[in-house]
């Protein structure tokens, strides 16, 4: 593939060692920290189905936040360059993801639900139309091999 390449570096450094390691698979936490330069760090964990800490971010999530972001950061600039003013936009993003017996498991789909606030002058089915627009160009959902679909609801105000 050839055009513009970027690198992308973090680091994941896991802080659950309650002293035994990995002794046993009760014995440890499943927390670490996502980190990298110049930017603040993220508490992650597993999903708590998985032991992990319910109040610290989990792979899961946020593969279905990087999705939902990703699209909403195409999306803005879009309706940036086609005249359509957004003032508010928020996203209630849902991921399945199903296991198999041997315990190993796979998204199966992400619905993107945004809630779009336009402004009066802004044409609803031009922003209807963009979303279609960021999908293709989403750098995440272009990365996934399980559809990503998008459900929004424009509102005029």
């Amino acid at each position: 593939m050839s055009g513009k390449h970027h690198e992308y570096s973090v680091t994941v450094t896991w802080t659950g060692n309650r002293g035994t390691g990995t002794s046993g698979y009760r014995e440890y936490s499943r927390d670490h920290v996502i980190s990298a330069n110049g930017k603040p760090d993220i508490p992650g964990s597993s999903d708590p189905a998985f032991r992990g800490d319910s109040e610290r971010w989990n792979p899961e999530d946020l593969l279905v936040g990087a999705l939902s972001a990703c699209h909403k950061l195409w999306y803005l600039h879009f309706c940036a360059v086609s005249g359509v003013v957004v003032t508010a936009y928020e996203d209630h993003a849902e991921g399945t993801m199903v296991m198999d017996e041997e315990g190993s498991g796979r998204f199966t789909d992400v619905v993107l639900k945004p809630r779009v606030t336009i402004t009066e002058k802004s044409d609803p089915s031009i922003a209807e139309e963009l979303h279609g627009d960021a999908h293709e160009k989403c750098f995440i959902a272009n990365s996934v091999n399980f559809p990503v679909r998008c459900e929004p609801v424009i509102i005029k105000g």
